[in-house]
C-alpha cells in the first residue's frame, strides 16, 4: 500500500461539531482588528487555539475549550499547529450561519489536501461544504513572556463599553496612550498623547460602573501605541457591550499588558452534552490581547524588582 493510501486511511486529526456559528464567529471577530490577517490554528485534546499577531508588538488568542462544541473527537499526537487566512475562516463561517440558527456545522482537520473542512451535519436540505487552505508555517509566535510583577498581580477590571469608549475618545493618529494606576486613592487614568491635557480618569470607590475590581500597590504607568491598544476593543461584539461585561487588565513586567474579555459561545435555552449540574452549559470563548510597553517610561515607572 502506498504512504498516500495509508494516510487516507487514517483517522483525521480532528472532528468537531458546532451548534453556535453566530457565537464562534463573535470570538474570531474579535481578534480581526483589520482585513487580510493570517491566523495560526493550535489543535489540542483540551480545545483549539487560535493566534494573531502583528509586528511582535501585539499577539491575541482566542481559547475555544472542547466544552464549546457538541462532538469534539481528537486522535493526533501532540499539538498539530498550522496557518490559515483568519478572513477565510471568518468569512466561511458566516457562510454557514445564514442557513439558521439551528444549523450544525462539522469541522475536520486535515482534509484530502490538508484543508480545514467545514460541512453541515444532518442538513434537511441537502449539505454545505467548505474546504480552506492552510499552508505550513514559515515562523514560530513570538514569545510574549507575560510575567507578573510579584505575589499580588498589577490589574483591574472595568466594564467592556466604557473601556472601548475610553480608548475611542483617545484617538489621535499615530500617537501613544499612557495607562497609570495609583493605589492612594485607587484610581485608573488612560491620558492621551497629543491631546493636550486630556484624560479619562476611572476612580475605583466612586462607582461600580467604572471599575469593577482594582488591584495595585504602587503607582505604575507605561505607554501604548494607541493603534495596538485600539485593536485590543475595537471588534469587541456587540453582546457583550450589551450584557455590559468586564474585561480585565493585568499589567505584567517590563509593562506587558494583558487584556482579557469573555464571549459567549451558546444558544441560550439549547441542551448541551457539556452541561453542569443545573443544566446550563458553560459555553465562553477566552479572548487574550498581549501588548508591549513602549520602551520609554519616564513618568512612575514600573519597578519590576
Amino acid at each position: 500500500m502506498s504512504s498516500s493510501a495509508a494516510a487516507a486511511d487514517d483517522p483525521p486529526d480532528l472532528i468537531c461539531h458546532l451548534d453556535s456559528i453566530h457565537g464562534m464567529v463573535d470570538a474570531l471577530t474579535s481578534v480581526r482588528w483589520k482585513r487580510h490577517q493570517d491566523a495560526v490554528l493550535e489543535l489540542s485534546e483540551h480545545g483549539i487555539v487560535v493566534i494573531v499577531e502583528e509586528s511582535g508588538c501585539l499577539q491575541a488568542k482566542v481559547y475555544l475549550k472542547r466544552e464549546l462544541f457538541l462532538v469534539y473527537e481528537y486522535a493526533a499526537e501532540g499539538r498539530p499547529r498550522f496557518g490559515m487566512s483568519l478572513d477565510l475562516f471568518v468569512d466561511g463561517l458566516n457562510i454557514f450561519s445564514a442557513l439558521g440558527p439551528a444549523t450544525v456545522v462539522e469541522i475536520r482537520y486535515p482534509g484530502p489536501d490538508m484543508e480545514l473542512i467545514l460541512k453541515t451535519v444532518d442538513f434537511p436540505n441537502g449539505s454545505l461544504y467548505a474546504a480552506i487552505r492552510t499552508r505550513i508555517l514559515d515562523t514560530i509566535s513570538w514569545d510574549y513572556n507575560f510575567e507578573p510583577t510579584g505575589n499580588v498581580p498589577i490589574s483591574f477590571t472595568v466594564k467592556s463599553a466604557l473601556l472601548k469608549e475610553a480608548i475611542e475618545d483617545l484617538e489621535w493618529p499615530g500617537s501613544s496612550i499612557q495607562i497609570v494606576l495609583q493605589p492612594d486613592p485607587p484610581c485608573v487614568t488612560f491620558k492621551g498623547d497629543g491631546h493636550g491635557e486630556l484624560q479619562i480618569d476611572f476612580p475605583y470607590y466612586a462607582s461600580t460602573d467604572l471599575l469593577i475590581a482594582f488591584q495595585c500597590s504602587r503607582q505604575v504607568a507605561y505607554w501604548y501605541k494607541y493603534k495596538f491598544l485600539r485593536a485590543t476593543t475595537s471588534n469587541i461584539p456587540a453582546g457583550v457591550l450589551k450584557d455590559n461585561r468586564g474585561s480585565k487588565l493585568t499589567i505584567g513586567r517590563g509593562g506587558m499588558l494583558k487584556i482579557q474579555h469573555l464571549v459567549s459561545v451558546g444558544r441560550p435555552g439549547v441542551p448541551h452534552p457539556y452541561g453542569d449540574n443545573v443544566g446550563q452549559p458553560s459555553r465562553i470563548a477566552y479572548i487574550e490581547f498581549y501588548v508591549k510597553a513602549e520602551e520609554e517610561q519616564e513618568d512612575a515607572p514600573i519597578n519590576d524588582s
